[in-house]
């Protein structure tokens, strides 16, 4: 018998399993495909190692604005995908290390939960079946397939998701993307960088989702001057082979690719494995949990992309971290008051905190200062382009920060020492009073404070 099982090795998973490991828990983790889930093996990891790829391209060809002249300058993108490969084997390798040091037991099979039996939870693998007293679930999300005419019959040939997309060895001459938001802008930025025509079809009327809406239009400016195309307000109804057919503004129109990426949204992962035999109040197809991760079973708990929210990595890694010390009999709770969010592509986008239109809506009276990113002396030593925009608002009563909006390179390197002001609540004073590395692209929220009376 055990002291924890874990369902899924994802990045709650793996480090919910580190950390209990080394707190001397006997700890048995379920992963059916590779350690790392989603995030490390065809998410958040191998789609950074292509966009560096493309950043490091357009810097070869745009460089005689820095005096740097180069001839002759190609792309491989076999030899991205093969790279990418390699860090991603690298990472794996690493989390079994971890897991490895830890005492962590680890079990490469599908796992199903059986009905409960006394006081033990029990998880069957292959031909064992495992017990303990605990168990928790980090079964993470698979993508949103919408109901669209004819796109069931293209999946997997022309219509692929963030998975498929990953491993082309060509690029293609033509992409089109259903879906603006995060994944489908990444994606977006790097095909459009090494060559694709790309086109973006959103039935949103705006890009980048819950971002700040104008970093998001600045965003669409910076590719629509690359030559990517946007239909925003747009509803796709059929996929037929390669061409996307939508309605906007009641004109039906076609767009066609050589692929069609499926970006449209991923939702929790709750189906296949037994979750029904728990008997877990669930909401939306999520499983719902407290600010200690428990569900509504007593020593069930969940992390992840499975309890819906926010879906992203570092949130899974804390949730993960909570529920560890509420079973160590730690005293921790899941805040979500300041989670960074960031969109990878060139600039990056980056925010914590709230936007203005959602203060808007909680009627929270606040104070907005906005400044052109050529403010900070870096960011002119080293741009050209200078669309980048700082966006910082504060409490109109307490002056403490409530959101911080970025649109430049190095925001996802910025963006935490922002959360850090804003979940420690600290006055403007007191970040006054904090000294900023020179030069740096970070100065600019120094700048910001200033503006504050």
């Amino acid at each position: 018998m055990y002291d924890l099982m874990i369902v899924g090795a994802g990045p709650g998973g793996y480090v919910a399993a580190e950390r209990a490991g080394r707190a001397g828990l006997s700890v048995v983790l379920f992963e059916k495909d590779s350690l790392g889930g989603v995030c490390l093996n065809v998410g958040c990891i191998p789609s950074k190692a292509l966009l560096n790829s493309a950043k490091l391209y357009r810097h070869a060809v745009d460089s005689k604005a820095f005096g740097i002249t180069s001839e002759n300058v190609s792309f491989s993108q076999d030899t991205v995908v093969k790279r990418k490969k390699k860090v991603v084997r690298k990472l794996v390798a690493g989390v079994r290390n971890q897991m490895k040091e830890a005492g962590v037991e680890v079990v490469m099979a599908k796992a199903t939960i059986l009905p409960r039996e006394g006081e033990l939870f029990r998880v069957q693998a292959e031909d064992t079946v495992y017990e303990s007293k605990r168990l928790m679930i980090a079964t993470g999300s698979v993508p949103i397939v919408p109901p669209i005419k004819g796109l069931a019959d293209a999946m997997g040939k022309t219509a692929i998701t963030n998975t498929e997309i990953l491993d082309l060895t060509e690029v293609p001459d033509k992409l089109v993307v259903i879906g603006g938001g995060v994944i489908g802008l990444e994606m977006a930025c790097y095909y459009q960088t090494v060559g694709s025509k790309v086109v973006v079809v959103e039935m949103l009327d705006h890009i980048a989702g819950n971002v700040d809406p104008e970093i998001g239009k600045r965003l669409q400016n910076v590719y629509e001057k690359q030559g990517m195309v946007f239909h925003l307000s747009a509803q796709v109804t059929e996929v037929t082979g390669n061409t996307v057919t939508f309605v906007k503004d009641g004109v039906t129109e076609t767009v066609e690719g050589d692929y069609i990426l499926l970006a449209t949204g991923r939702r929790p992962a709750t189906a296949g494995f037994g979750l029904e035999n728990l008997a877990l109040e669930m909401e939306r197809g999520r499983i719902l949990v407290n600010d200690t991760l428990e569900t509504s079973v007593p020593g069930v708990y969940a992390i992840g992309d499975v309890i819906g929210g926010h879906m992203l990595a570092h949130v899974a890694n804390r949730e993960g971290e909570v529920a560890v010390n509420h079973i160590l009999g730690i005293d921790d709770k899941m805040s979500y008051a300041a989670i960074p969010s960031v969109i990878y592509t060139d600039p990056e986008v980056a925010a914590v905190g709230f936007t203005k239109e959602e203060l808007q809506e909680k009627n929270i009276p606040f104070i907005e200062v906005e400044l052109p990113m050529g403010w900070a002396g870096r960011y002119q030593a080293e741009t050209e382009r200078g669309t980048g925009i700082c966006r910082v608002l504060f409490d109109k009563e307490t002056k403490h920060m409530l959101g911080c909006h970025l649109l430049t390179p190095y925001a996802s390197e910025m963006i935490l020492a922002f959360g850090i002001m804003i979940e420690q609540k600290m006055s403007i004073e007191e970040m006054k009073r904090t000294v900023f590395p020179h030069p740096a692209v970070c100065e600019i929220v120094r700048e910001a404070l200033f503006q504050i009376n």
